[in-house]
């Protein structure tokens, strides 16, 4: 019953107990401890109608201190009623709709290649993550000790940009790399060269977004050339269904769980 209700089981056994007491009188809210709320359930309603709606005086969002203002409560009151109600207007999130007209098509190759792989084929991941910046700050950082956060300069110097290139083995994780100075179609190339070396038995099922230096005629013709390669592309806007992009994600804040994650070769 907990799980069908989404209560814990001590919640059940609570009304339980407390309809064996008292019966129907029994499953009556009782009083609660606590000083009552000061506010009417027409303020809630007030609060969580304006929240809804974009905010005044130039503002891209509502804050409590603001909208107390506004309604002539205070800032807490209106932090609780958002809890209550589950409101965040300060957080924000992005979407969007991918218009390919093969969309569906695309999906169903893709998760078909993750869910169920060919039979000795190997599934590989690919993408690069293009203008890497290597930074340097311009004096040593002041490492974090007791009473005095971590400290860096906010200047730094640039050392140029590169391009790595990756192909994640969809079944074991191991990752294969190569990072080179820019992202044209004759890197990406090189790069294919390298992964189709690496793995010298069997059939290698690529999967890769919709790039132009992706589908070039001298990729193509190598393709024609390497015919155990395949191209399976993500639909547009939607790279993320590349597991690559995922790895690409680790290095990004914590670069040894991504060396982690497979072994890298490179």
């Amino acid at each position: 019953m907990a799980a069908d209700l989404g209560v814990t089981v001590n919640t059940v056994k609570l009304w339980r107990r407390r309809y064996e007491r008292m019966g129907l009188a029994g499953l009556a809210e009782a009083a609660r401890p606590g000083r009552p709320p000061t506010y009417s359930r027409a303020d809630r309603d007030r609060i969580i109608a304006l929240t809804l709606e974009p905010p005044t005086g130039g503002a891209t969002h509502w804050s409590a201190r603001r909208l107390g203002e506004r309604v002539g409560m205070s800032e807490t009151t209106v932090w609780r009623i958002w809890q209550t109600a589950k409101l965040k207007p300060h957080r924000v999130e992005t979407f969007k709709f991918s218009t390919d007209p093969d969309l569906v098509a695309k999906v169903r190759d893709v998760v078909g290649l993750y869910m169920a792989p060919p039979e000795r084929a190997i599934v590989l991941s690919v993408d690069e993550k293009t203008q890497i910046q290597a930074l340097d700050r311009t004096a040593p950082m002041l490492p974090m000790k007791p009473g005095q956060v971590e400290r860096h300069t906010h200047d730094y110097k640039r050392n140029g940009t590169t391009s790595l290139f990756a192909a994640l083995e969809v079944a074991t994780g191991k990752v294969t790399t190569q990072a080179r100075a820019r992202h044209t179609a004759a890197d990406f190339l090189a790069f294919l060269r390298q992964v189709e070396r690496a793995y010298p038995d069997g059939d290698l099922a690529v999967v890769l977004d919709n790039v132009s230096s992706h589908k070039t005629p001298d990729v193509l013709k190598w393709l024609q050339a390497n015919p155990r390669v395949s191209f399976h592309f993500t639909p547009t806007s939607a790279s993320w269904m590349n597991q690559i992009e995922t790895w690409f994600g680790i290095l990004s804040v914590r670069p040894s769980v991504a060396g982690a994650f497979g072994r890298s070769r490179s």
